[in-house]
């Protein structure tokens, strides 16, 4: 098995490619060791590596985010092994329990107006493809008094360029698309 990785613009945070599917029915977030040890067998491999603060798995990658503290060159190593184990291991990446809470967390509400189902659209077909590239995830939170929030996952979350991303790239596009928009804002 050959696993590639590629930098992303947050430095704390390294991309692998394991060539197979990860989890290409749900984007996953873990920053909570515990969290990840309930629901998805990869990520709890991933969090007993030490050092390890964040792991988000996307369709066919994984982000893993290290502490300030740790150096990617001591740490990548164990990374890849523990992805590697996992695949040979033959466990599924995701538990079924997480994608059942995630299928119900992510559905759109039945009262949404035309305004956030075209929000929600942009970002699900131009926005979270591209920072998919780059390891990262971006999430509908809400519209609020044309105040769109947006939650930052994977290596957008804590990316020195977020703000720039937010501002110059989602903040115009949604403006461009959807007047009733006049700032995106990221949440935690």
């Amino acid at each position: 098995m050959f696993i590639q990785t590629e930098p992303t613009p947050n430095p704390a945070t390294l991309k692998f490619l394991p060539g197979r599917e990860v989890s290409p029915e749900a984007t996953l977030d873990f920053t909570d060791a515990d969290e990840a040890a309930r629901l998805s067998p990869l990520a709890r491999r991933i969090f007993e590596v030490g050092g390890v603060v964040g792991v988000h798995l996307g369709g066919d990658f994984v982000s893993v985010t290290k502490s300030e503290a740790e150096d990617w060159y001591l740490l990548k190593p164990a990374v890849l092994g523990a992805i590697m184990e996992h695949y040979l291991s033959g466990e599924p990446v995701v538990l079924p329990e997480a994608l059942a809470a995630h299928r119900s967390a992510a559905a759109p509400d039945a009262e949404e107006n035309d305004t956030v189902r075209a929000i929600r659209e942009l970002i699900d077909t131009r926005v979270r493809p591209v920072v998919a590239r780059d390891g990262g995830d971006i999430v509908f939170h809400g519209f609020e008094r044309g105040i769109v929030y947006l939650h930052l996952r994977g290596a957008c979350s804590g990316c020195p360029s977020a703000v720039v991303t937010l501002k110059n790239g989602i903040e115009n596009l949604l403006k461009y698309y959807v007047p009733e928009v006049v700032e995106v804002r990221a949440v935690s």
